[in-house]
């Protein structure tokens, strides 16, 4: 699998093996297994279906995987796996939910928590935290943040959100990151109709740490889920790179209409936001778009349109800005749409 190409593994990888072996790895919908085996339970073991879906994620980004019940999962895992009183830096601009469950667990006493400019990464190396849990591209803002740089010049253990970009567009754990976590309710999924998170440990005796907070939560995914995200992994690197082609043709053409103040897009990924002059003037295009779906989330096939500063914990996000999620359609009946709720 070594010399395989990201999108050969995401196909091949996770599969059965063997003389009258199904193709698909099939869904397991069992709670506990009869005793003898390597299996007892499924909250502490796993399922086959978990296994195959984190055999290929694993293959993807180079390291050890473990599936969760939802993306925020992840945070909860490995906030679990922290001593008390450690302390935490994340992005001003970053997930709101993250940010959120960071400062709840510093109001409760558990750690402190620190936000750095995304891009301001001389900082990041100086800071002194014991977890450096960074975003790459940032949610919503898509700044970059120099990874290798922040990982290989600090002793704290960082974590990267991959998220937007997905291994097949970056893979932390080569440039020294300790843990890479996915919502895999986004692009790995692909079709907006499950909730699954995964993380990935570049050590074994981290891995074990984060399925031991996986099984002390009790945020395991669904049988019906993880196989849902295994086969929506499938056709991810197809996927992700039509809408990678899209967002870019329509980053630059909004780069040129006359209500469009800025727009960001780090040059890769299917993640572009664009700003207005105005909250009014943004709310007016999300209720104008008939294509576009004015909703929360990203990553599916269709595309998604939000204001951002409208959500608690989102304040900082200039109010006019517009978080765009690009999916398959047809880029031109997209750009109709666009210049059509634009006015």
């Amino acid at each position: 699998m070594d010399d395989w190409t990201p999108r050969t593994i995401a196909i091949a990888a996770g599969r059965p093996h063997g003389p009258g072996e199904p193709l698909n790895t099939p869904i397991v919908a069992t709670s506990t297994f009869e005793a003898g085996g390597d299996s007892v339970y499924a909250r502490s073991d796993g399922t086959e279906t978990w296994h195959a879906l984190e055999e290929a994620v694993g293959a993807l980004e180079g390291g050890h995987a473990t599936s969760f019940g939802s993306g925020v999962a992840t945070l909860s895992a490995v906030l679990d796996t922290l001593p008390v009183g450690s302390s935490v830096a994340v992005p001003t601009f970053s997930y709101a939910v993250t940010r959120g469950a960071m400062h709840h667990a510093e109001k409760m006493g558990r750690i402190t928590v620190t936000e750095l400019e995304p891009t301001d990464t001389q900082a990041w190396v100086d800071c002194d935290a014991d977890l450096l849990w960074l975003e790459s591209p940032t949610n919503p803002t898509l700044e970059v943040m120099e990874i290798e740089t922040i990982a290989r010049g600090t002793r704290g253990c960082v974590v990267v959100d991959n998220t937007f970009a997905t291994p097949l567009h970056q893979q932390p754990l080569k440039l020294g990151a300790d843990i890479v976590v996915h919502s895999a309710t986004k692009l790995i999924g692909g079709h907006s109709d499950l909730l699954l998170g995964i993380t990935v440990a570049a050590d074994e005796t981290i891995a074990a740490e984060l399925r031991g907070a996986r099984t002390r939560i009790g945020s395991t995914p669904g049988a019906l889920e993880a196989w849902l995200a295994l086969r929506g992994l499938r056709t991810m690197p197809v996927r992700l790179a039509e809408q990678t082609k899209t967002a870019a043709l329509l980053a630059s053409r909004l780069a040129e209409h006359p209500a469009v103040t800025k727009v960001r897009y780090p040059g890769f990924g299917m993640m572009v936001s664009f700003e207005l002059a105005t909250a009014e003037a943004a709310d007016q295009v999300c209720s104008a778009v008939r294509l576009i779906r004015a909703a929360t989330s990203l990553g599916g096939v269709e595309s998604l349109v939000e204001r951002r500063a409208w959500l608690p914990g989102e304040e900082r996000v200039p109010a006019g800005l517009l978080r765009f999620s690009v999916g398959l359609e047809d880029p031109e009946d997209l750009w109709r749409d666009l210049v059509t709720a634009l006015g």
